[in-house]
């Protein structure tokens, strides 16, 4: 009995096996956690076989599984990542309102870095500098009125630069 019933849930599961895959793509938003999120989602169909109710839907028990299974490792996630402060009195953390900082080295690297930025052609100059203002890409992309992938490599490649003048300017002074 329950090895035709897994055998069943088997054959329902490659029925709709397209249908899960692309609602595991929409909810991890990219392949590799899609994939893991359908294998996931397929084991745990197959070892409660005998949980499912033949004659019910079996595409909404299945997208049902996936969804409780992508909630629970958000959650997880989610956990893994909080930082729990077991200070006194949250002492450490909240010690002062105020940061002062040495910036004699920093202005000096400062202006350094502005003037080989502005060494940059226009148009990696701006988008780089707008990239560094907190601009995201695709504002950046309509500010600009260019694709987002030219707007991509031209930051990348005004980075790219900056560092090669950076490394040069330095070597020189050693």
């Amino acid at each position: 009995m329950i090895y035709t019933m897994q055998n069943q849930i088997s054959d329902q599961l490659n029925l709709v096996s397209s249908s899960l895959k692309a609602f595991s793509l929409k909810l991890t938003g990219n392949n590799v956690d899609a994939e893991d999120l359908y294998q996931d989602t397929a084991l745990r169909i197959i070892t409660n076989a005998d949980k499912y109710n033949p004659g019910t839907n079996f595409k909404a028990w299945a997208v049902t599984i996936m969804r409780n299974i992508f909630i629970n490792n958000y959650r997880k996630k989610v956990r893994r990542n909080m930082i729990i402060d077991q200070t006194p009195n949250n002492y450490y953390i909240n010690s002062g309102d105020k940061v002062v900082n040495n910036e004699g080295e920093t202005n000096i690297a400062h202006g350094e870095l502005m003037k080989m930025i502005n060494a940059l052609h226009e148009d990696f100059r701006r988008p780089f500098i707008m990239a560094y203002q907190g601009f995201k890409y695709d504002e950046i992309a309509e500010e600009l009125g260019a694709p987002l992938g030219t707007i991509k490599s031209r930051i990348f490649f005004a980075r790219k630069k900056l560092q090669r003048m950076y490394k040069a300017q330095h070597k020189e002074r050693a």
